[in-house]
């Protein structure tokens, strides 16, 4: 074979027997006769301890390879000759390098997409795995201020149509006192519904809060100076309400029980006795799989009464007999065209396939009595069936009691002892048009069915956004309080 051509100035390119391009070779390279003895001595070039192959690969521990011994085919074998002294091959690689470095050539071959003059290690180590820290779930808000209460909600949604309450506040206010009278909120009233609200302010700040919804309900709807108060809660507190009326009031209480449903019953009637107001919807439960129980009401009403309202107008410290008979007539009168369209008569729905939820202080005062707790305990009364006997029974026993023992009974307390009859006057005028062999008790009701309807609407119970979920069923919104907290 002949002599090859000069090699180009790349000096990554290679010859056919494997030297790299620009090493120096014999003049009679490639020939076939014997190794010559007096061949010249390979060049400084040549004697370096690292070549590289055939393929171009960078070869670590490959001993030195001569033009002689590749034309003998010996390659990869050991050099005949001895080494230099080590020394002499430091101070030799150290110019090589100081010209190679000014010449910009470099003696080993990288890799395509590797730095030139840098061999890419094969064992570098992997790339430091990013961290992803679960993000915490968005926290919801729900304020209801009433004729009667002040109830601020926080939670977290967790499994579908389900959220976990990491806050929670509930103060009487008794904002509607004297409305009814008056038709005009008191400075009193306001004062001290300010101040639960300065409150609610705090605790809405002490954590970030992804959304809020704040509302008013019939105090500040029917009070001819409702919207001067408000003027005044967002100077003082920082506070904006909304004002809902009495169509969402009544919806927002539904969202809010959807989980209590019996769902192997055809209807149901939903009650929420408030301060001023007492919304009632009736619901068919054919289609009950609907995610929001609110999707399945068929009519619904607003009484313009409530505890505060009802007690003013007929008593509630000394109620007897036929004061109570009294408020059970007016609040009948109040249902009127609606009770006659919606009544069960006629309906063709039988006992068992029918009951009544009810949601307000007068439900679970009647439960956390008939179960006898010596504290009220939310965790006992949330969710517990009455039977019809057992509800006639306690309203007789409560109005048996003098107001002093009203305040005596833990259930009951100061605070709702001048109430409690007013309430039991509504549920009994309720009970009359909608008699029902069960009542499901509710310690839940409008801040539960805001912070259902903003989760919702949000789509954070979308499949895929979390781990677990219902296929089938009701909306089950989980809202655990403290043990004596209520509503």
């Amino acid at each position: 074979m002949g002599a090859r051509a000069a090699p180009s100035a790349d000096t990554s390119a290679q010859t056919d027997n494997g030297s790299p391009a620009g090493a120096s070779l014999a003049p009679d390279a490639g020939r076939p006769d014997d190794h010559d003895p007096f061949a010249k001595r390979p060049s400084k070039r040549g004697r370096r301890r690292r070549r590289s192959g055939r393929n171009g690969a960078v070869k670590d521990a490959a001993p030195q390879v001569t033009p002689d011994e590749t034309r003998n085919g010996a390659a990869g074998e050991a050099d005949a000759n001895p080494a230099p002294g080590r020394g002499k091959r430091r101070r030799g690689r150290r110019k090589r390098n100081a010209a190679q470095t000014e010449n910009g050539a470099m003696a080993t071959v990288a890799k395509p997409g590797t730095p030139c003059g840098q061999r890419k290690d094969k064992t570098s180590p992997p790339a430091p795995a990013i961290r992803r820290e679960r993000e915490a779930p968005t926290a919801y808000a729900a304020l209801d201020l009433g004729t009667n209460n002040c109830r601020l909600l926080v939670a977290v949604p967790t499994k579908p149509w389900s959220f976990r309450v990491v806050d929670a506040f509930s103060r009487i206010v008794r904002l509607g006192e004297g409305l009814g009278a008056s038709g005009r909120l008191s400075d009193e009233a306001m004062d001290r519904a300010v101040g639960a609200l300065a409150v609610c302010r705090d605790k809405l700040t002490a954590r970030p809060i992804g959304r809020t919804r704040l509302i008013a309900t019939e105090a500040c709807r029917s009070a001819e100076n409702g919207a001067q108060f408000l003027d005044r809660v967002r100077d003082q507190t920082g506070l904006k309400l909304e004002v809902v009326d009495r169509e969402t009031e009544a919806r927002l209480a539904v969202s809010g029980c959807g989980s209590l449903v019996d769902r192997s019953a055809r209807s149901t009637v939903l009650f929420d006795i408030g301060g001023g107001s007492s919304e009632i919807a009736v619901i068919d439960l054919p289609h009950a799989g609907r995610r929001n129980l609110s999707d399945n009401i068929v009519a619904w009403t607003s009484l313009p009464v409530g505890v505060v309202t009802m007690a003013e107008r007929f008593g509630g410290t000394h109620v007897d007999a036929e004061s109570f008979s009294a408020m059970v007539a007016h609040a009948e009168a109040l249902l009127g065209d609606f009770a006659r369209q919606h009544s069960r008569g006629g309906n063709g729905v039988s006992d068992d396939a029918f009951h009544l939820i009810g949601t307000s202080g007068t439900v679970t005062t009647l439960a956390g009595i008939h179960l006898g707790l010596a504290r009220y305990d939310r965790r006992r009364v949330d969710g517990l069936w009455m039977r019809d006997h057992e509800v006639d029974r306690i309203n007789d026993q409560i109005l048996s009691w003098s107001f002093d023992e009203r305040v005596a009974n833990p259930c009951i307390g100061r605070d709702r002892a001048d109430l409690v009859l007013a309430g039991c006057a509504i549920l009994q005028a309720i009970r009359n048009v909608w008699p029902a062999q069960r009542l499901r008790v509710a310690d839940r009701g409008l801040r539960e069915g805001l912070l259902t309807e903003m989760m919702a609407a949000d789509g954070v119970w979308r499949r895929g956004r979390h781990r677990r979920g219902r296929p089938d069923g009701a909306p089950k919104p989980r809202a655990p309080r403290g043990p004596g907290e209520r509503r």
